[in-house]
């Protein structure tokens, strides 16, 4: 306790257990048999040293050590690691642990995500692994909700989020450690984030920054930031991968085809499909709720969830028949696109199914029009897909194409989104920056010509209008 700075309630707990308050025999019994949760002072619940237990068996366990001396004396860390490793449930808990050892006097935590059903689901495990409250200790804040309070230690919340906050406080002062999840998905307000925390760094040297990635962007964030330290996650084990003889005519019916084999196969298991598009989500819902009555019962259940990545969604609950839960099996079939891999969480996951294609909407500056193209996935998108089953020893991925589409159609990485989107927000944010002096951007990955040609535009007549409103102010 005397290696960690208390927070004062903490304080109070221990001068209660003092042996110089009291009967000494007494307090002795009562250190012995209750262990102190250092965030909120009281003992630790017997949930968590279960938790724990599991935890430490999670593969980025492997490197907590190395990481919290890379903390400790480097303002950036880049952690790049296989997906489902642990890595944003517990690096967040550590950063936690740093800023209590300092006393806050720094600020908290705040992680990043992409999605929002992550980040909520993400605050609610870590809360139950760190034997706190959600809302008070650890909470979540993203768009139209906020779950957390003045005493809330570490924040879960969307990458867009953190980015609008900084429209009022541009060098995020609250905040001791800031944690950037998921960068390889290369969203718009993450790779603004990147480039305003590059200056906002030097602004505050007590801040650190920690990027958590897939492995194939760690050289990129290396050259981006300069000599920083790379600390690499590897998954447990291997999966089986099963590709076909060709390319598939219809890769959604190709899908729900071979989800049913498994199924009748009576291989135990929870499944991952990843289609094309949303679309292809509520239609494969519709036809398994469809199927499920005509299904022999001794197979179990098929429970559909459907996970859509852009919007929010309901996911229906299944029946709660506490006998049928007993007699029966029930296999859950996850249904996502390709990029809502971080949106599985299931761990009996023991089939993957991957169409290989998405539907990806690109904007067309010249039109000023999105477009919608049917393309590849690419090389390190396959790679994420394999690694959802990295902590099933028995698990396989099953390719809906041939081996060699892997090396001739598909590309090693997509384009970032600022590359691909509409950037019309991201130049009036940009402007308000400006106030702060940060409105200059130094972008991992710069817009296309055509885009950044219309941003300079855009940003010129900002300037004007301002410019131009003084002197109307004037005038009248």
């Amino acid at each position: 306790m005397e290696a960690l700075a208390l927070p004062p309630e903490i304080h109070r707990t221990t001068e209660v257990l003092d042996p110089s308050d009291g009967d000494e025999g007494e307090t002795l019994v009562c250190t012995e048999d209750f262990e102190v949760n250092p965030f909120d002072g009281l003992p630790y619940s017997s949930r968590y040293y279960k938790l724990t237990k599991e935890r430490e068996e999670l593969p980025v366990w492997q490197v907590k050590y190395t990481f919290m001396e890379s903390l400790l004396h480097n303002q950036i860390v880049i952690v790049a690691g296989d997906a489902k490793t642990g890595k944003s449930s517990q690096i967040p808990q550590w950063c936690a642990e740093y800023c209590l050892s300092n006393r806050y006097q720094h600020g908290v935590v705040v992680c990043t995500q992409v999605h929002k059903r992550t980040a909520v689901w993400l605050a609610w495990r870590v809360a139950d692994e760190m034997d706190v409250n959600v809302g008070h200790e650890v909470g979540y804040f993203i768009p139209f909700e906020s779950c957390c309070t003045a005493e809330t230690i570490l924040r879960y919340c969307t990458d867009d989020v953190l980015q609008r906050e900084m429209m009022s406080v541009p060098l995020l002062n609250y905040y001791g450690v800031i944690i950037l999840d998921d960068v390889h998905e290369r969203t718009v307000p993450t790779d603004a984030l990147l480039a305003l925390l590059k200056v906002v760094l030097v602004s505050r040297p007590e801040l650190r920054l920690v990027i958590l990635t897939a492995p194939h962007m760690s050289s990129k964030l290396q050259n981006y930031y300069g000599s920083v330290p790379i600390i690499r996650v590897q998954s447990k084990h291997r999966t089986e991968v099963v590709y076909t003889c060709g390319i598939q005519k219809d890769h959604f019916l190709s899908a729900l085809r071979l989800l049913f084999e498994i199924h009748h196969a009576k291989e135990k298991g929870d499944i991952v499909i990843f289609l094309a598009c949303e679309q292809e989500i509520e239609k494969a819902y519709q036809i398994i709720k469809r199927e499920e009555s005509n299904l022999n019962p001794d197979l179990g259940e098929l429970i559909p969830i459907p996970l859509y990545p852009t919007r929010k969604d309901f996911i229906p609950k299944p029946k709660q028949d506490k006998q049928k839960c007993c007699k029966k099996y029930r296999r859950k079939v996850l249904l996502t696109t390709s990029f809502g891999e971080s949106l599985v969480w299931i761990k009996n996951v023991t089939f993957v199914i991957d169409v290989g294609v998405e539907r990806r909407k690109v904007y067309n500056p010249r039109i000023r029009a999105d477009s919608v193209i049917m393309q590849p996935i690419s090389k390190s998108r396959a790679e994420m897909h394999n690694q959802i089953l990295g902590m099933s020893s028995s698990g396989k991925l099953f390719c809906l194409y041939p081996e060699e589409f892997t090396y001739k159609e598909m590309k090693p990485h997509l384009p970032a989104k600022i590359q691909e989107s509409n950037l019309t927000s991201l130049v009036l944010f940009l402007k308000r920056m400006d106030i702060a002096g940060l409105g200059h951007c130094d972008f991992l990955s710069r817009p296309g010509n055509d885009n950044a040609a219309i941003l300079q535009v855009l940003y010129a007549l900002l300037v004007f209008k301002d410019e131009f409103c003084c002197y109307s102010q004037c005038w009248f």
